[in-house]
């Protein structure tokens, strides 16, 4: 069994090869950076683009299984996937599909749905991993968190939490047909969520809550649209439902429990 691992080395995408590459899996890696790959010993990687299907055609001959990033945004390019990559891969003899799905379904998630293949959608809430994109430079440089919102409620979940899903759901047998939403064990506030940073890491964390106007200029300043700002403010003030809701879908497919923040900050401290 051959399985084909796009967006390999991202926030995800590393921990699936890595835990597949533990189960002894015969691992094949897509990059568009074969340079900056450092990818387990082992693994077959090889160059492609999921914005130019074609470019996987030779990663996709002899492969069973096959997971999916539907985006990215990355150093060398943003990622859009061209959903004729689902075509390719049922012409190729893929047999089952995974796919993270990005913040709504969209055309590649249709063309799965239509295919002949075994798919499994992975839907997760916020990635704990996203404290090191927006809070590490200033717990690093000032030990100190600036958000508005400071209530807002959010299940985060550990990154290699949903790897392990899709793992699950690429090598055993009955994920057919599943849209997984995945969240953590927990339902945290920002600045709870910064005590807990604070506590295992050993540093005096502060946390200062911006007010919806301070938060508005700082998001001009990192250059975001007005659209996407006023997204955020109501993101902050209303949050979705499903943003908070815990959910044991990680537990019950895996038979293992979703890892705590506290957990997160544990294999994170020197990032942090």
């Amino acid at each position: 069994m051959t399985i084909l691992v796009t967006g390999a080395t991202g926030t995800v995408g590393r921990h699936i090869v890595k835990q597949l590459v533990q189960q002894g899996k015969e691992v094949r890696a897509i990059s568009r950076n074969l340079q900056q790959a450092k990818l387990p010993a082992g693994v077959q990687v090889l160059a492609g683009d999921l914005n130019e299907p074609d470019s996987l055609v030779p990663a996709l001959q002899g492969v069973t299984a096959l997971h999916v990033i539907t985006s990215s945004d990355e150093a060398y390019g943003t990622l859009q996937t061209d959903p004729r990559i689902i075509e390719l891969a049922e012409q190729a003899g893929v047999k089952r599909v995974t796919v993270l799905v990005g913040f709504e379904e969209g055309p590649v998630e249709a063309a799965l749905r239509a295919s002949g293949m075994e798919w499994t959608l992975l839907k997760p809430g916020e990635f704990m991993a996203n404290i090191l994109v927006d809070w590490r430079e200033s717990i690093r440089t000032e030990e100190v968190v600036r958000e508005p919102f400071g209530h807002a409620l959010s299940a985060r979940i550990h990154e290699a939490d949903i790897a392990r899903v899709a793992v699950t759901a690429l090598v055993e047998e009955g994920h057919h047909g599943q849209e997984y939403f995945l969240t953590g064990p927990e339902a945290l506030s920002r600045r709870e969520a910064v005590r807990i940073i604070s506590e295992v890491t050993g540093k005096n964390i502060r946390f200062e809550e911006l007010t919806e106007e301070q938060a508005r200029d700082q998001w001009r300043v990192q250059g975001y649209d007005e659209e996407s700002i006023e997204f955020f403010v109501q993101m902050g003030k209303n949050p979705p439902e499903i943003g908070y809701t815990v959910l044991p879908t990680v537990e019950q497919v895996t038979g293992r429990p979703a890892a705590t923040l506290a957990d997160w900050v544990s294999d994170h401290k020197e990032e942090l």
